[in-house]
């Protein structure tokens, strides 16, 4: 055991207690249940507004971002799996108000993207009742999902097993209908890879909408980093960690680009929209009964397992918090079943704005809950890449179990791509909340860290059962 090794024990010490329960397989459907959400089947929407065609390269910048990010958490995460995770490694590596920091801005994070997730929610609701108000999903559908993580960790694998497993065939049954599609379509269906120049050409909207629309792929790639906070609970880490990252990152990029890549080449990129998904007005292209449906009941279930995933990872984010001493010390109790359910509730209040906003914002709240939830996903994505800058500094010389490729030029080069994109967020209209309440969001931490928390790290005593 290496010196660095155990001087994380503390860590690993004060955040013990979460049951090992999941297996290999439902550890990389967690990050796949988190990851192709709505980011993917309504995101895509506002990307492709932004870029056109051109939407394909922004998505392969966004999953270049992903795998240096992958990369870099999968190198930490085979040295110390905890829930904690990058928040951890953060406090350990730079200082202990980089982990306040990283926690509270991902907690933050996820929080509100839970309330995207359950907007798109009655979004999607709304293609089969259109007169029923969008909170009543939102109300309901929550109620669910909050059960479900109550229960044990041993259940929410087994339903995001399943869920997960439901949107890969899903995903595969549309890449195959669309292929058939596309390449069995006669000449003047105005069906083919001429749509990718026939409508002002691949990049309709310039270099610039093309990079805009990175900032919506990386929200669409967000939550491929919970499979390093899930490894606390894994039976077998190493194992578990090492084959869940290689396999994650494979079917994303696999998945999102060709279906992105199919979806252009059926419906001309001037025709998708936000008020559903880009994948049922493909679905309705494709003229075989019921497929419209069938796809929106799809992404219903996505949103529904990035949801469930993402209840579970920002209530271990919490959890991390109060046993750091961050949170209030009821937050990081758990019940018999190894479940921090004072956590959960409290993780709860993006569900609460959503369903606020869905009533006074009900055309616009899906943008807003994104705008928000942005800048902490941004911003724990490039902590991530600099404490892996700090770990490898740390590890000079030390054999690693697992090792990322071009140390240092590729936590350098994801960095850098994700300053520029948290700067571009500034210069437009869509993604301008993101800073302006991103910034003063973490002046306000840091200022809360130091007059309040500062020295007090772990101050939190044992395990506390519920």
């Amino acid at each position: 055991m290496t010196q660095e090794q155990r001087g994380f024990d503390t860590i690993v010490e004060r955040e013990k207690g979460l049951h090992r329960g999941l297996s290999t397989g439902q550890l990389s459907m967690i990050a796949i249940g988190g990851a192709i959400g709505t980011g993917l089947f309504l995101g895509s929407g506002f990307a492709i507004g932004f870029a056109g065609p051109s939407v394909l390269v922004s998505y392969a910048i966004g999953a270049l971002i992903a795998l240096l990010l992958m990369g870099c958490l999968a190198e930490m995460t085979v040295a110390h799996p905890t829930s904690g995770s990058f928040g951890a490694y953060a406090e350990h590596y730079i200082a202990p108000w980089a982990g306040f920091l990283v926690r509270y801005a991902y907690w933050s994070s996820i929080v509100f993207a839970v309330g995207t997730e359950v907007t798109a929610i009655a979004v999607y609701m709304r293609y089969w009742f259109p007169a029923v108000p969008g909170w009543y999903w939102i109300v309901g559908f929550s109620a669910a999902l909050i059960g479900i993580n109550s229960v044990s960790v041993k259940v929410f694998g087994a339903v995001e097993y399943v869920f997960s497993m439901l949107k890969i065939v899903a995903i595969v049954g549309f890449i195959l209908l669309g292929a058939y599609v596309v390449f069995g379509a006669p000449s003047g269906s105005g069906i083919g890879f001429a749509n990718y120049t026939s409508h002002d050409g691949f990049f309709p909207k310039g270099v610039w909408g093309m990079w805009v629309a990175v900032i919506v792929s990386i929200f669409s790639y967000l939550s491929i980093e919970m499979i390093a906070v899930a490894a606390g609970e894994a039976r077998d880490p190493q194992k578990a960690i090492t084959r869940a990252f290689r396999a994650t990152m494979f079917r994303l990029v696999f998945f999102y680009l060709l279906t992105l890549a199919l979806m252009l080449a059926i419906v001309p990129w001037n025709a998708a929209g936000t008020d559903e998904s880009p994948f049922v007005r493909v679905m309705a292209a494709t003229h075989v009964p019921g497929a419209a449906g069938v796809i929106n009941f799809v992404i219903l279930v996505a949103a529904l397992s990035a949801m469930n995933s993402q209840l579970y990872i920002t209530t271990r984010m919490m959890f991390s918090l109060s046993r750091a001493g961050y949170a209030p010390r009821r937050l990081g109790a758990l019940n018999r079943k190894g479940v921090p359910v004072a956590a959960l509730w409290l993780s709860t209040i993006g569900i609460a704005l959503a369903a606020v906003l869905n009533v006074v914002y009900p055309d616009a709240s899906f943008v807003l809950m994104m705008s928000v939830s942005m800048f902490g996903a941004m911003f724990t994505w490039l902590m991530i890449f600099v404490t892996h800058f700090f770990f490898r500094h740390r590890h000079k010389g030390v054999p690693l179990a697992f090792r990322m490729w071009g140390f240092p030029v590729t936590s350098l080069l994801g960095a850098g791509l994700m300053v520029s994109a948290l700067v571009t967020t500034w210069f437009t209209r869509e993604f301008r909340m993101t800073l302006v309440i991103g910034v003063p969001f973490v002046v306000a931490l840091l200022v809360v860290y130091f007059v309040w928390y500062r020295g007090r790290v772990g101050d939190v005593g044992g395990v506390e059962v519920m």
